[in-house]
């Protein structure tokens, strides 16, 4: 995984690691929703949350290939994860730099690592100029990112990880034209990741899930910043993560949802959720202040040019929040609840 921990970015690990048939082999982390260092930090308490610590969690680019660096704590929180606090992680952040991890493990497993990337393509971007063949060397990549002729959510044109770092998502699409269909990255772009809305009503079934005695209740009728009562630790940093999210897509207009796209990605990228794909030749504008990290897609061969993506181009919103809930609940049902003060 390459992220950008961020609160999607925190569901999506956690469904991950609510997998016993997927094993979360590394996590690099790029600067994007947060600066580098806060994402590792957040994804390595992450993983000891979830009693999953030993996971190689190392950094990588602190500033995207050209432009400078713009964050987004405004729709994440301060530290990226909403009104979830997490203690400081036990674990130290990998002394291996994110390129280098990329390179030697996909050197080392050879068509047996499947990638995903949730935040901008800097890491990846840099590693592929050191090896031109990751491409071959991983079984598969899939990208979150993008939009194809439908609203941006950052300009309108760009999606928020494309526009951080336009000239790295132009060099990644640009390696991988020409190869094999079944090499070519599956992109989840916002016309289909917006589609997967998490509400209220899915909060609630995910502390049932958990085996809650009481329902876990984030409504939009509550005071904002409201913090979850749930004894069961994962739930409630869910719980206080989320609910930043959806006051955040509420004062844009969108409702009180959160557009979960790096969850509908990871589901994605284990198999365990339906879509579609159209092949396309996707290119990124890179230079235009107007249309900076716009994504477009030739799904005619109007360019002339070869595939190199395979745009997502249905899913199943209520097949894939069955699988979420379902999961990580019974990821946080294992973790039990907070302990309480020893009783004298």
């Amino acid at each position: 995984m390459d992220v950008d921990t961020g609160i999607d970015d925190a569901l999506a690990i956690v469904y991950l690691l609510s997998r016993p048939e997927v094993e979360v082999h590394a996590i690099t982390c790029t600067a994007g929703n947060v600066g580098a260092r806060q994402v590792a930090l957040n994804t390595l308490s992450l993983l000891e949350l979830c009693g999953r610590g030993g996971i190689e969690v190392a950094t990588g680019a602190e500033v995207p290939l050209q432009v400078p660096l713009v964050t987004t704590e405004e729709t994440h929180g301060p530290q990226g994860i909403g009104y979830a606090e997490l203690p400081a992680p036990a674990q130290p952040i990998s002394e291996r730099h994110a390129v280098d991890l990329w390179i030697e493990e996909a050197r080392a497993h050879p068509g047996e690592l499947t990638g995903l990337i949730t935040g901008p393509l800097t890491n990846f971007a840099l590693a592929l100029r050191r090896e031109p063949d990751l491409p071959r060397l991983l079984k598969s990549l899939v990208i979150m990112g993008g939009s194809f002729y439908y609203q941006g959510n950052t300009t309108p044109t760009a999606e928020w990880n494309t526009h951080v770092d336009p000239h790295a998502a132009k060099e990644v699409y640009a390696a991988y034209r020409g190869l094999p269909e079944d090499k070519l990255p599956v992109v989840c772009a916002l016309e289909t990741t917006e589609r997967i809305e998490m509400r209220p009503e899915h909060l609630r079934r995910l502390g049932e899930a958990a085996g809650l005695p009481e329902p876990e209740l984030v409504l939009p009728e509550q005071p904002e910043g409201l913090r979850s009562t749930a004894a069961n630790p994962l739930v409630a940093c869910l719980s206080d993560a989320l609910r930043f999210y959806m006051e955040f897509h509420r004062l844009y207009d969108q409702g009180y949802v959160a557009h979960v796209h790096d969850a509908f990605a990871a589901c994605a990228a284990a198999g365990r959720t339906p879509f579609s794909t159209r092949l396309a030749t996707v290119d990124v504008e890179a230079d235009s202040p107007l249309l900076m990290g716009t994504t477009v897609a030739d799904f005619r061969g109007l360019w002339g040019l070869p595939p190199n993506a395979r745009i997502v181009s249905g899913n199943d919103p209520d097949a894939c929040f069955a699988e979420l809930v379902g999961s990580v609940g019974a990821l946080a049902r294992t973790l039990g609840p907070t302990p309480g003060p020893a009783k004298g």
